[in-house]
């Protein structure tokens, strides 16, 4: 996003870990209105090292705050540390971008929301990838009325946990589970597409409290290790748009994710792609009132940008909706409810019964339709 002629947001980033990778690029040359000026980690070394290989600063976080220059922090931590460096940022000054969740429960962000505001400072959080190609594709049929009056939709993905959780140790903390982790692409994809959620019911369960590390190269292979977070889910949700759906998430089985997202309609059905990427076909099944007719599957193309790893596209959103003074796409509000949506999701695990989503938010608005090239 942004032009050559935007002005240029300096952004100051917290976290060298592998995710930074991609942010750092994607910032330093693929966004034009971000200029990376500096980053930090738990360790200096670390940072130092990190930012040699991208021509940038490498510093404290204390530096980074310290810097009038920089506008913009983003944070690339583990979820247990977003809250406290999320308030020392807006305390200083800042504009905020982390990485998902904002924090580990409701309370906490609506909190920083709350000094955001105070503070006239924008706050915003992954998930950014209902902003890529596919998701933006999605919502332009389902606003078109392409597929009709929305009937319902299902969402349901698997993870290998005993994999992932002896790779990633960040898994095994709090917010680490297959809902706050792996959920909240799903989620926030469904409140991009239809809106706030309105009460949910569900089934919870962490199969395997206790599980063996299964990386034959890693330190601890075959040793066992504490796994607290929830590693199923299974959801009905209700919207406060009168649509219907299941959100299922299964970490106890294979590495190769199998996405089933579907949507489906008085006039047709659309099948999307995994919400944790910004690109993939949109598949579009057009309703038949004909046994012997055959429904002919198409592959939609409107044109969107953004279907590689577009990871620093929030960031970079942020800064143009900061520059014409409007509310950013991926805003706190809407991480929040999203959060907010989860800790229900958990609530409804423990009550057995429907609970009432206490929050709501904006669906955020499309991305414009690019102009065809004559």
């Amino acid at each position: 996003m942004g032009t050559t002629e935007t002005k240029k947001m300096r952004v100051g980033v917290v976290g060298c870990g592998a995710i930074s990778d991609i942010y750092l690029t994607n910032m330093i040359h693929n966004f034009e209105n971000l200029e990376v000026a500096a980053c930090c980690a738990g360790h200096l070394e670390h940072a130092k090292k990190k930012a040699e290989q991208y021509g940038i600063k490498g510093c404290t976080y204390e530096e980074i705050l310290a810097d009038p220059s920089i506008e913009m922090v983003v944070i690339l931590t583990p979820a247990p540390t977003h809250e406290g460096l999320i308030r020392q940022a807006l305390e200083a000054g800042k504009h905020v971008y982390t990485e998902k969740t904002m924090t580990l429960a409701p309370e906490t962000a609506a909190k920083l929301i709350e000094l955001a505001e105070e503070k006239h400072l924008y706050l915003g959080s992954a998930p950014d990838t209902f902003l890529g190609s596919a998701l933006q594709t999605a919502r332009k049929a389902i606003d078109d009325g392409l597929i009709g009056e929305v009937t319902s939709f299902e969402a349901c993905a698997n993870r290998d946990l005993d994999l992932l959780a002896s790779i990633f140790r960040f898994l095994r903390m709090p917010g680490g589970g297959i809902c706050y982790d792996f959920g909240v692409y799903y989620l926030t994809a469904i409140v991009s597409l239809f809106g706030p959620v309105d009460r949910v019911v569900s089934s919870v369960r962490n199969l395997a409290p206790k599980r063996v590390n299964v990386v034959p190269d890693s330190p601890e292979y075959g040793q066992e290790f504490d796994y607290s977070n929830e590693s199923q889910a299974f959801t009905i949700l209700e919207m406060k748009n009168g649509v219907t759906g299941t959100f299922c998430v299964n970490g106890d089985s294979t590495i190769n994710d199998q996405a089933v997202f579907t949507i489906y309609g008085k006039k047709g059905i659309l099948k999307l792609v995994d919400p944790n990427n910004f690109g993939g076909d949109i598949v579009y099944i057009p309703g038949v009132k004909d046994w012997t007719q055959q429904a002919v599957p198409e592959v939609l193309d409107y044109g969107f940008a953004y279907s590689e790893n577009s990871r620093g596209l929030g960031p970079s959103e942020m800064a143009e909706a900061i520059a014409e003074g409007r509310l950013n796409r991926a805003n706190a509000k809407m991480a929040y409810h999203v959060l907010d949506v989860i800790d229900q999701i958990m609530k409804s695990a423990k009550s057995g019964a429907f609970e009432k989503v206490p929050s709501t938010c904006e669906r955020p608005a499309a991305l414009p339709v690019p102009e065809k090239e004559q």
